[in-house]
């Protein structure tokens, strides 16, 4: 049999057999390596600036972001750090990068490394500490997004870290971060609570926004309660933010209904308000416009000359309308209830001690409490406020009644420490809670001011009061137990209580609970030592109740508001200038009830009127100007003024003490209490007699009083000017600056002079006076000879003969001025030059309404009694009056004795050195008569 032969088939692959001392065939695959390379050296790709900053590592800003996206958390976290040293070291680059740093810092808010989180945290601060808002605005909806991010993330512990970034953002951007609330307040309730999803009865209660539960996670490292502490300390400061936007957006201080909080001096609508517009280009915040100018202002013009931010954006996004607030607190409330009932019922083991809290539970409770008042304040519009506290009533008034003021008021529960192994991790735990120790009297205090809130305006008298009687009865024991104490109080804590106590007087409307209150504040209102922001708050409560008095008839009349305002004149004068502010704000309320005609504060103001005005120490001399300025307004509501009242007034408006336009406000006022000014409003006519008027007139025109008179009579002062022939009196020189002044009060005491009717009866009484009290003056001041010789000219009537003693005391004053008015022409300076003037003018008016006191000045000129250095002086006056046109008449018709005068002039002037000076008078002499001359003969032709 014959065996078949295989084919051979050929393989796709043959194995190479290699043989000994045989050359190994090459692969098919072989690289080929028989190249030369040479190297290509791009100078300017790898070329780094030597003078960009760089750190100790020698990274500069662009190297650390790189790093921000490698794998490693220690690389991250060193660049991190690494920005925050070079950021240090130069701040300018901070300017030029802060779009990446933001961004890139941003971006690792969610990183799975704790320590990466960490320095992004820090380094966030560090950047918001040194970057204002403006420029951080444009980047902000960015880092917003990356912070909801971490807020929402299912990793606990970047939830946590995501808390500590919203620390710094409520610390340094309230304002940015509370234009849009809508996103973090989901934010925060998703922290604490979970969407419920079950049917049936859960339906049914989404009316009280059940839609939400609260939810607990096992895996964080503290208990559920500490978190939700945790949460609702951020959640509050949150919350705060957007009510304190929303009032700087609107312009007001009271948009939220807090009807106390214009009585700290908040009130932005009335404030004038300085705009910067380059400063206004960056800033986010707006002003009001009102139509027609301001003339017919109305309340809810909110023109805006640009828009604040993009549309759909802003404090309405969200929370913009009533509607909105109340589904936000339906869903929050609940839970809030829910908080505090699990905190409370682990810590209400024993019956007779549930009103005694572990300081865990008070700060929860503070925290629940404290957002539930805020939660008021979101009402877009005081119009929604009330229709919000009326929804608040009637949803949540039972459970708060149960949950909250069945056992009112709480305390500490004191528990003892027992001594045991401290657990680092438990030790680690309590670091990580932020919680602040509340004392009971704050939380107490905060109860009250909510629960009062339930109470609602809009009730009417006699409704709905007796079943809120019986819980109001201890939130009232404990206010006026807290108040009536004695105890000093915070500013916090007083103005929360002065809230309640203000809500309990509008609401109750009951004259007994109203004095009892009262009379609570008025014992922390006696107190000794308080602090300028207590007594301001106190007085603005008091007076800003009085307001009220009009319109709530248990208000009025209330012995408590009648003693407090009896009591502020004394204070006003024994606190003087020692508080400026403070006397401002006592006068604010002194004015209030002066212009309503109370009268127990006008009966204490005109007993303790003479201290206030005192020219000397009074509060009129040493407050500031606005101050002097109500001081002065006061006056118009005086019951009487005494003859020593008037007396310090007069020393006032001459003293220099106020300004002069000041003391013509007074003059004024006083004119217009008088009789003899035609004008009076009421039973006005018995407030002073004419005699102290008149005599009040003529010691402001003086300007000085008769004790000083004496002084300057009798003190040898060597700035008196000693008398000579051409000054018969020795003129005291006053300073320029009380000069001025006492020209300035001398015309309005001509104004009021020349209203009193006949004037000849009121120039009478003047030269009277002049007469009886200054024509036996030795020593007369300038400034009072100037001020009498205006007087003169102005209340002169034609009619009137003026007595020879009155006509030569002004020929001496008259021809005294003239020589100090050579004086003054020596000196060049300009400041000299209103008081020059005003001695001219004087001396001419007088000179041209008397001819016959021209005829006395010329007669007392007598060459012969004066020496060689005397004469050019004498020549000098007269060519003054030769040039003056309105003198050239009287000049004129006593031409004989005046060329007797020049005749002497001529015959005692001797030597070369002086015919200047008479050459002048010649001239002037000769062409005065020419000009007469001149008109004679045209009359004649004509």
């Amino acid at each position: 049999m014959t065996k078949c032969k295989k084919k051979k088939r050929q393989d796709d692959f043959q194995k190479v057999k290699l043989k000994v001392g045989k050359t190994k065939p090459k692969a098919d695959n072989a690289t080929n390596i028989n190249f030369r390379t040479k190297g290509i050296n791009l100078t300017e790709q790898l070329k780094k600036d030597a003078n960009a900053p760089t750190t100790h590592r020698k990274l500069n800003i662009k190297d650390l972001l790189s790093q921000l996206h490698h794998y490693s958390g220690t690389v991250k976290q060193g660049a991190l750090v690494g920005l925050r040293e070079l950021l240090t070291l130069h701040p300018s680059e901070l300017d030029q990068h802060l779009s990446s740093l933001l961004s890139e810092a941003a971006a690792v808010f969610t990183d799975k490394d704790p320590n990466v989180r960490m320095s992004a945290t820090r380094l966030l601060r560090f950047i918001a500490q040194s970057v204002p808002a403006e420029r951080t605005s444009p980047f902000f909806p960015l880092l917003s997004a990356h912070l909801s991010c971490a807020m929402t993330h299912i990793e606990t512990g970047i939830q946590e870290d995501a808390l500590k970034v919203l620390d710094v953002l409520l610390d340094h951007y309230p304002a940015l971060l509370a234009a849009r609330p809508a996103l973090l307040l989901n934010n925060f309730l998703e922290l604490i609570s979970h969407r419920s999803t079950g049917g049936g009865a859960r339906k049914g209660q989404e009316g009280k926004g059940r839609s939400w539960a609260l939810s607990v996670n096992p895996n964080r490292n503290v208990t559920g309660q500490q978190w939700r502490l945790t949460v609702l300390l951020r959640l509050g400061r949150f919350l705060q933010a957007v009510v304190e936007e929303r009032r700087a957006e609107e312009g007001v201080a009271c948009v939220s209904g807090d009807m106390f909080s214009v009585l700290n001096g908040q009130g932005g609508a009335n404030a004038p308000l300085e705009l910067n517009w380059e400063e206004l280009t960056y800033r986010k915040g707006g002003f009001q416009v009102f139509e027609h100018s301001g003339a017919m202002p109305t309340p809810h013009s909110t023109f805006k000359l640009r828009p604040e931010t993009e549309p759909g954006a802003g404090v309405s996004e969200g929370l913009g309308t009533g509607e909105a607030v109340r589904g936000f607190a339906s869903t929050l409330v609940p839970l809030l209830l829910d908080v505090w009932v699990e905190a409370s019922a682990s810590d209400r083991s024993k019956t007779d001690s549930a009103h005694l809290l572990t300081p865990d539970a008070m700060s929860l409770m503070y925290q629940v409490l404290s957002i539930l008042q805020l939660l008021r304040k979101l009402a877009p519009q005081r119009e929604y406020q009330d229709t919000l506290d009326v929804w608040f009533r009637s949803e949540y008034l039972g459970d708060f009644k149960q949950h909250f003021m069945k056992n009112f008021p709480y305390g500490n529960l004191d528990t003892p420490k027992q001594r045991r192994k401290t657990d680092p991790k438990r030790s680690k735990q309590s670091t990580t809670i932020p919680g602040q120790t509340v004392e009971p009297l704050a939380l107490n205090v905060l109860l009250c001011q909510v629960m009062v809130s339930m109470v609602t305006l809009s009730q009417r008298e006699g409704q709905a009061q007796e079943p809120d009687a019986e819980w109001l009865m201890p939130l009232r024991g404990f206010v006026q137990e807290t108040l009536s104490s004695g105890a000093k109080l915070s500013q916090r804590h007083l103005h929360t209580l002065l809230e309640t106590v203000w809500r309990m007087v509008i609401t109750q409307r009951s004259r007994a609970v109203t004095e009892d209150l009262l009379q609570a504040v008025y014992v922390q209102y006696q107190q000794m030592n308080l602090n300028l922001q207590t007594r301001t708050l106190l007085l603005s409560f008091y007076s800003r109740l009085y307001l009220q008095e009009h319109n709530h008839t248990h208000i009025a009349r209330s012995r408590v508001l009648s003693r407090w305002l009896a009591a502020l004149p004394l204070q006003l004068s024994q606190l003087g200038h020692r508080n400026p502010a403070l006397s401002d704000r006592l006068l604010l309320s002194i004015q209030a009830a002066a212009s309503r005609g109370n009268k127990a504060l006008l009966n204490s103001l005109h007993t303790h009127a003479c201290r206030l005005y005192d020219p000397q120490e009074g509060s009129v001399v040493l407050l500031p100007a606005e101050s002097q300025q109500r001081l002065v307004q006061l006056l118009y509501f005086l019951p009487v003024m005494s003859q020593g009242l008037l007396a310090n007034l007069s020393r006032c408006c001459t003293a220099g003490r106020v300004s002069a336009g000041l003391a013509a406000s007074l003059i004024r006022i006083i004119h217009l209490r008088s009789s003899l000014s035609g004008w009076s409003v009421g039973s006005q006519d018995m407030t002073l007699r004419d005699v102290d008027y008149i005599s009040f007139l003529f010691s402001t025109l003086t300007g000085f009083s008769s004790d000083e008179l004496a002084t300057l009579q009798e003190a040898g002062d060597e700035s008196v000017l000693p008398p000579s022939p051409l000054s018969p009196l020795s003129l005291y020189p006053t300073p320029l600056e009380q000069f001025t002044h006492h020209w300035d009060v001398v015309e309005e005491v001509c104004h009021c002079l020349e209203t009193l009717g006949s004037r000849s009866q009121c120039f009478d009484v003047l030269q009277n006076g002049i007469c009886k009290n200054l024509t036996g003056l030795a020593v007369v001041p300038d400034s009072m000879a100037a001020g009498l010789l205006r007087a003169v000219a102005r209340l002169l009537d034609l009619s009137f003969l003026p007595s020879e003693p009155l006509l030569r005391f002004l020929s001496r004053c008259c021809l005294s001025l003239l020589s100090l008015l050579l004086t003054l022409q020596q000196d060049t300076a300009s400041e000299n030059n209103h008081k020059r003037e005003a001695v001219w003018g004087a001396c001419v008016a007088v000179l041209s309404s008397i001819p016959r006191l021209l005829r006395l000045v010329l007669q007392s000129l007598r060459v012969k009694d004066l020496c060689e250095e005397e004469l050019p002086q004498l020549a000098q006056i007269l060519s003054l009056l030769l040039q003056h046109t309105a003198l050239r008449n009287h000049m004129l018709a006593n031409a004989t004795l005046l060329q007797h005068i020049i005749q002497d002039l001529t015959r005692y002037c001797r030597g070369e050195s002086k015919e200047q000076w008479m050459t002048d008078l010649l001239y002037c002499y000769s062409v005065t008569m020419a000009t007469h001359r001149g008109n004679l003969g045209l009359r004649d032709i004509y």
